[in-house]
């Protein structure tokens, strides 16, 4: 049997690295010619596609640029040498780009489903190898990648399945596991479970998928020592200042209208709980991933309400448009 060929996910365009590293392209393209940094990917028509490993080895090269460091200096250097330079550099940890998780997918029905739904992928350094389960461990031989979450698609999950899961999960050291399954065994899902393992049936939700990865992601920040919940999620912006929050908790209400002090104080609430969970310290990666969506749940409540303090403090004129009734619901008003 031939050995499987991984397949690099998510590609890049050289116009999406040129954005993400503040390159121009055609510096990218004198890069590749003249020092061999360039896309380490083709498309079947030749065109460059950049690999997530590609995408950070450039900007660290292009953060070391930017400080002072010439090229062709640091052409040749590997991903730790530059992070050293950098750290030598003075530069912080938020200004070194992070190590996206490794992302294994085994499975030819997953890997055909991921290539229309490769936005779940945006996020981590993802291989795809299109081999069922049964075959994987012959298929990957003794080059074995070092993964930290392993994802397998399987049509059935038994026993059979279960054991050739969690060989996979040791052989490659996965730190997590999940499985999509078509068909399942109960017992067999359960016994995953209580390994640690995640289970859910194909075709996944996509929401679901992100989870997951984005729990992948808060595990390998926190083992790295560089774990910061706004980087797991992003977060609805503040609509109201706290200026305007305290104006309208001053307003009266009218006699049957919802009390704009109480939307104010929710707001005021929610937001203060955000703080609290962004600047909390975590233990472990469950601990971060009931973190971060514990904060990115608080976030969407805190923005709704806001949407609805902003409704209460509008009045209707005669021809059906937003009016504001006070100075303060005016900005609220505005800034709907």
């Amino acid at each position: 049997m031939q050995t499987v060929k991984l397949e690099p996910r998510p590609l890049y365009a050289i116009g999406t690295v040129a954005r993400l590293t503040g390159l121009k392209p055609d510096t990218l393209r004198i890069w590749e010619r003249r020092y061999g940094l360039g896309a380490s990917h083709r498309s079947d028509s030749g065109r460059r596609q950049y690999t997530q490993t590609d995408l950070e080895h450039l900007q660290l090269v292009a953060t070391l640029v930017s400080s002072g460091v010439r090229i062709g200096e640091i052409s040749g250097c590997g991903r730790k040498t530059l992070e050293v330079m950098l750290g030598r550099a003075g530069k912080t940890d938020a200004e070194i780009p992070a190590r996206k998780p490794a992302v294994l997918v085994i499975g030819e029905s997953l890997c055909t489903w991921l290539d229309d739904h490769q936005g779940c992928l945006s996020h981590v350094n993802a291989s795809l190898a299109r081999v069922p389960l049964a075959e994987a461990e012959a298929a990957f031989g003794a080059d074995v990648p070092a993964v930290d979450l392993l994802v397998i698609g399987c049509e059935k999950l038994g026993p059979v399945q279960a054991r050739q899961v969690e060989h996979m999960a040791g052989m490659l050291g996965a730190q997590q596991v999940l499985v999509i399954h078509q068909d399942a065994n109960e017992r067999s899902s359960q016994a995953l479970q209580l390994r640690g393992f995640s289970t859910t049936s194909f075709p996944p939700d996509p929401g679901f998928l992100a989870f997951e990865l984005s729990r992948c992601s808060a595990d390998t920040l926190t083992r790295a020592g560089r774990l910061d919940l706004g980087d797991l999620v992003v977060n609805r912006p503040r609509q109201v200042s706290q200026e305007e929050l305290l104006a309208a908790a001053s307003l009266a209400p009218g006699a049957g209208e919802i009390e704009a002090a109480r939307l104010a104080e929710l707001v005021e609430g929610l937001a203060l709980f955000e703080e609290n969970v962004a600047g909390g310290a975590v233990d472990n990666w469950s601990d971060a991933a009931t973190r971060a969506c514990a904060y990115a749940y608080a976030g969407q409540a805190r923005w709704l309400m806001e949407r609805a303090l902003q409704l209460v403090l509008s009045d209707s004129d005669g021809a059906g448009r937003k009016k504001p009734r006070s100075e303060a619901a005016g900005r609220l008003h505005d800034a709907a």
